[in-house]
């Protein structure tokens, strides 16, 4: 079975965070993505302490398309330096991890 990755990244907007996930969905970087608002970041930039409203993407992706998925995602994303961090899925439904995988296929059904 194809390993699976859940990769998270944080944006200041819902609008960035659609524009993104749809962009990686359209093209299969990832399988789907969920987009939750009402997060807060509390972290050190440029020698101040920032606590500011943030939205998260939840994403997941096969392990082999990790270094394209992270170039993307820079390319795509408006921060200067995104957060994107991975782990890996140790187990999942079956028929769901069957479905990430299809859906991550180049020319298979949407």
């Amino acid at each position: 079975m194809t390993e699976i990755l859940m990769v998270w990244s944080s944006f200041a907007n819902l609008a960035d965070a659609e524009r993104v996930v749809r962009a990686l969905v359209d093209e299969r970087l990832i399988a789907c993505g969920t987009v939750l608002g009402g997060a807060r970041s509390i972290y050190r930039w440029q020698g101040e302490i920032k606590n500011e409203a943030e939205v998260v993407a939840m994403m997941k992706t096969r392990k082999q398309d990790w270094t394209v998925l992270l170039s993307r995602l820079h390319e795509l994303h408006p921060y200067d330096t995104p957060e994107c961090l991975a782990v890996r899925v140790a187990a999942g439904a079956p028929k769901y991890m069957a479905w990430l995988d299809e859906m991550l296929s180049p020319g298979e059904p949407a």
